[in-house]
């Protein structure tokens, strides 16, 4: 497995470790506000099911944001000034959409309002859809690859020398570096 391919799979499996922590939270938090305990009659907000899912998932964003950002791409830098969390929030609030019409299908269109029919719809079908598309925004938007350190010399026309400092091809060492000797002076 190549460099590039072994860092996808790492970023992939962290990006779904964290994923699956903050779901758990979103899927607890969810579950209660909208079924309620097991032998609660009268949960809060059942008739309200796409609001309690943007609760719950708001308190998985936070979650799936200092963990993503710490942990799942950790080796990537930002070229957001505020560390990507407007992007971040702007990407988790869009692709909340996908689950949220998949709840809305299965509550409005099918109407079913089970336990079970509102986690495969919200939690199964529309969370896998946008879990693929937060990956890949996130790569691409805000964790680019541009700002990734050992593959910013890949593919570039800079060249590493001496001293960790870089510059173009063709061109002379920066100030940083020693001087160079001038040959008509001894």
């Amino acid at each position: 497995m190549g460099p590039k391919a072994r860092r996808l799979l790492d970023e992939t499996l962290r990006f779904m470790a964290v994923g699956g922590v903050a779901t758990f939270v979103a899927f607890v938090i969810f579950n209660f506000l909208v079924h309620g305990v097991y032998l609660t009659e009268d949960p809060w907000m059942h008739s309200h099911p796409t609001l309690a899912y943007v609760v719950a998932n708001t308190v998985g964003m936070v979650i799936s944001y200092r963990g993503t950002k710490s942990w799942a791409f950790k080796n990537r830098e930002t070229a957001h000034a505020d560390g990507g969390r407007t992007a971040y929030v702007a990407i988790n609030l869009a692709t909340m959409a996908l689950p949220i019409a998949c709840l809305w299908i299965s509550r409005n269109l099918l109407d079913q309002d089970s336990a079970f029919a509102d986690n495969i719809a919200a939690n199964v079908v529309g969370l896998g859809f946008g879990m693929v598309a937060r990956f890949y925004l996130f790569r691409q938007v805000i964790f680019s690859q541009k700002n990734y350190a050992p593959a910013a010399l890949a593919g570039t026309t800079t060249m590493p020398i001496p001293g960790n400092s870089v510059v173009a091809r063709g061109s002379n060492r920066d100030e940083s570096g020693p001087p160079e000797s001038d040959p008509g002076h001894s």
